[in-house]
């Protein structure tokens, strides 16, 4: 579904400017062809626009923190067998004499040479260690890494034993075809998962650690474990303190730091008001800024709809919280109180700092709302893109708008999409982004609830980019899943979205902490 974009009926320069063209946006030339006659109200472009190019007044070149890759030690295990006459002197498995070992470990590097190089996502290999006694394994087990995987070729329970450590995420690869089988390939789940019992022995390693034969099957989990391990211990900067929405959020900070181990930073209002105040008197930090608030507009599919002023400021604001990321060594902030506090002090709105931040691939929230915040953070490094915190409404008819003032543009992680810069709804005050999401895309909603005990998420599909009376960047997106358990289902309130599916991996990082993800789109897989 396509739906209409309609102005709200306010008299704002937004909707003054809106109202002349309210399709796809103007390129430069039109708008300001367009909105000449408004320079007095704020709309015109500064002279210094010229200037954009000037590399003197060019900001300080920045970004996030470097991407920690997942480390992970593979080892083979083995047993070479020993004819004897009269019994059953060998087990399952192809690996019967030495050159077999020798054959496995050329092969098995060269897999894992191939994998690394497929993914998406920075992954360090180790060498591979092969095993076959417990004393070879307790020292394999030693050393710096993050992820345990086992080629459980043969050798028995106590070798696996010394290798799996509930200190460490594990994974075991099994071969069935085109072989060689392995021994474990019969036994994983009877001896070493059950111990020959029935119950399950959940030390390490379940069944969802298990792999046969599939290398992407291997790879997504280490997407997983590789996103989880970026966002458990993740400092995040909090103006205006931590928080979480609603009632049932008061408990979402504890939860963010018992949980999730967030190191939860608390920059208060009475910090940040005098350093901005200061950044405002910097003539030369404002004219940089109002330099790349003018290549900003320069770009292509972007136009702007509030007074420059405003976006200029913002561009002040984005360079005065990457200073305190800076000195708090992290690439995450969020921001209380944003819809009130921090427009007087900074005489804009953070809608567009936080969508410039997340462009540039740091992680920034609105709202402060840790409720929610843990499965941006965890979204965005399981998928590598940028996420969009959003305010849900009523699905219906399987449809469900989600909208908020500080969408991303570049939530593809490359292209930047179509943007209007508008005020922010509800102070119709700033400079917040309306951005024009793609139709067709395929996204991941994530729905958090107040306890962190149990998710809801789905496949959903971008089917229009509407212009309704609530927050700026909005989407209708379709489910793709069962629709009426979304209803019966939802809790908390936020929800995070980002391109891409990446559900398998975020119920499978969430099982790691004993959380569940209730997929409603896992019927149609």
């Amino acid at each position: 579904m396509n739906s209409n974009h309609k102005l709200h009926s306010c008299n704002c320069g937004c909707c003054a400017a809106a109202s002349l063209h309210s399709g796809g946006g103007w390129n430069r030339r039109d708008f300001l062809f367009r909105v000449g006659a408004a320079a007095a109200t704020g709309l015109a472009f500064s002279t210094i626009d010229a200037l954009a190019d000037d590399p003197a007044l060019a900001l300080p070149a920045r970004g996030p923190l470097p991407q920690r890759p997942l480390k992970v030690r593979p080892v083979l295990t083995y047993a070479l067998p020993e004819r004897r006459e009269h019994t059953s002197w060998r087990s399952w498995g192809g690996l019967q004499k030495k050159q077999d070992v020798t054959a496995e470990r050329s092969r098995i590097t060269a897999e894992l040479d191939k994998l690394k190089a497929k993914s998406d996502f920075p992954l360090e290999i180790l060498p591979l260690a092969a095993v076959a006694s417990t004393q070879e394994a307790a020292a394999a087990a030693q050393g710096d890494y993050d992820t345990m995987l086992v080629y459980a070729a043969g050798g028995g329970g106590d070798l696996l034993q010394k290798l799996i450590s509930p200190q460490k995420s594990n994974l075991m690869f099994l071969r069935h075809d085109p072989g060689p089988v392995y021994l474990w390939y019969e036994i994983a789940h009877p001896i070493f998962l059950r111990k020959t019992v029935d119950a399950f022995d959940r030390t390490g390693l379940d069944v969802n650690d298990v792999v046969v034969d599939r290398y992407d099957e291997l790879l997504w989990r280490m997407r997983a474990l590789h996103g989880l391990k970026r966002a458990l211990g993740k400092r995040i900067v909090a103006i205006g303190g931590p928080s979480g929405w609603g009632e049932g959020g008061r408990k979402a900070p504890e939860t963010a730091r018992n949980l999730w181990k967030m190191d939860l930073v608390d920059y208060s209002y009475k910090d940040l008001e005098p350093r901005l105040k200061t950044a405002k008197q910097d003539a030369a930090l404002v004219k940089r800024c109002e330099a790349a608030a003018g290549r900003y507009l320069s770009q292509s599919r972007v136009s702007l709809h509030t007074a420059r002023p405003f976006l200029n400021r913002a561009f002040v604001l984005t360079e005065v919280m990457k200073d305190i990321m800076d000195e708090a060594h992290t690439d995450a902030i969020t921001v209380n109180q944003c819809m009130g506090t921090i427009m007087g002090i900074s005489e804009t709105t953070a809608c567009m700092p936080l969508s410039l931040l997340n462009d540039d691939g740091y992680l920034a929230f609105c709202e402060s709302d840790f409720v929610v915040i843990p499965s941006g953070i965890l979204l965005h490094y399981i998928s590598g893109k940028p996420v969009f915190l959003n305010d849900p409404t009523f699905p219906h008819d399987n449809v469900v708008t989600l909208a908020h003032c500080t969408a991303p543009r570049k939530m593809d992680g490359r292209r930047a999409e179509r943007v209007k810069v508008l005020t922010h709804f509800e102070s119709d005050y700033g400079a917040a982004p309306k951005v024009e999401m793609k139709l067709g895309q395929v996204c991941t909603t994530l729905v958090p609830d107040f306890d962190c005990k149990k998710w809801v998420g789905f496949e959903g599909k971008i089917v229009g980019n509407p212009f309704l009376d609530i927050c700026r960047s909005q989407i209708d997106v379709q489910v793709q899943g069962d629709g009426q358990a979304l209803l019966q289902e939802m809790k908390g309130f936020h929800w995070m979205m980002s391109y891409g599916n990446y559900l398998r991996e975020t119920g499978y990082a969430l099982k790691k902490l004993n959380v569940d993800l209730h997929d409603l789109s896992a019927a149609r897989a």
